[in-house]
């Protein structure tokens, strides 16, 4: 292949990296591992693109062996999760901070990495709706195949002959396949509905992240607690520990979780909803240190979920987020 040719390819498969990083991370639950199985999919591509007839577009080769990457990736079987999937809510009084591998947990991920620019409003909502963590985490409990027809079908609305000659099966079995993972999925969705946030935000929306704000730097419990939903969840992966309701919450906040007092807060767009890097202050540097990305959702003008991943030194570099503040920097512009 001529180096004009070589380029040429490389700006081809370029143009589908966001989209096919939207789909891995949809099947795989990681942010990390989402980018390792595209950048194999461009890897095996780029390999084998003299044997590539055409008999397809080049977007549906490349969904074909991204597919395959990652139903490669999942039969170890791990499903990622968040901590409510996993245990019962813990009372403040029995809270305890133990940790579980890496690999257990749903992961956060920028927008700007898994969802395509596009002039479609209802495409670019669908497309944020599949990347929340409630969907997300649905997804997961899904059988790897049943994952990938549902993504395929209901997100990316493949045709079900399209999804069939990609996963080399019948037009019946594909359907098949949707109607039990859509079953799976009303099941869940009875148990606990998901977030609900216009896209863009509207203006009471905003309002109300703008007092979260104000309430969370200034630490303030009383001005917190009118934000919540009676029924709120707080998650922080790597613990499992999780709580629900305004009560428990601000108590974790004001005990365990003190040392976040005086704490800044950067937006981010995560998974779809809003969010925000925390940056607490720093006692030994002066200034403040990353802490956590946190992700909110939001239904009925009330914060429903408060998830805090605390890895910061994975999740601020995947938001081009600076590992330091200075102590005058009262915001800084999201990296991605």
């Amino acid at each position: 292949m001529s180096d004009t040719a070589t380029t040429d390819l490389d700006v081809r498969l370029e143009k589908h990296r966001t989209e096919l990083t939207g789909y891995c991370y949809r099947m795989l639950g990681s942010s990390f591992e989402a980018e390792d199985a595209v950048q194999d999919t461009m890897v095996r591509a780029w390999r084998s693109y003299e044997k590539f007839e055409g008999r397809s577009s080049l977007r549906s080769w490349l969904y074909r062996i991204a597919t395959n990457v990652c139903l490669d990736m999942l039969t170890a079987g791990n499903k990622r999760a968040r901590p409510m999937d996993l245990t019962d809510s813990t009372p403040l009084a029995q809270a305890a901070l133990s940790p579980r591998p890496d690999n257990t947990w749903l992961e956060p991920m920028p927008d700007s990495r898994v969802l395509p620019t596009t002039d479609d409003p209802a495409e670019a909502a669908v497309a944020k709706e599949s990347v929340r963590l409630a969907f997300m985490a649905a997804l997961q409990q899904l059988p790897a195949k049943q994952r990938a027809v549902l993504i395929l079908r209901e997100v990316l609305a493949w045709k079900a002959s399209e999804v069939a000659e990609l996963l080399d099966t019948s037009v019946a079995s594909v359907n098949s396949a949707l109607q039990r993972a859509r079953a799976t999925l009303a099941e869940r969705e009875q148990r606990g509905a998901d977030a609900a946030v216009s896209d863009p935000l509207d203006e009471e929306q905003q309002k109300l992240l703008d007092r979260y704000v104000a309430a969370f730097e200034g630490y303030d419990m009383t001005a917190l607690t009118a934000l919540l939903h009676e029924d709120a969840a707080m998650t922080m992966p790597p613990f499992d520990l999780w709580l629900t309701g305004p009560s428990d919450i601000t108590g974790f906040m004001t005990t365990l979780g003190a040392p976040c007092a005086g704490s800044r807060l950067v937006p981010v767009q995560v998974n779809g909803l809003p969010g925000f890097a925390q940056y607490k202050p720093d006692p030994e540097k002066g200034g403040f240190t990353p802490w956590a990305v946190q992700v909110l959702e939001i239904s009925d003008g009330r914060i429903t979920g408060f998830h805090c991943f605390l890895d910061t030194q994975r999740w601020f570099p995947l938001f081009g987020l600076p590992l330091h503040l200075e102590a005058e920097t009262d915001q800084v512009e999201e990296g991605v």
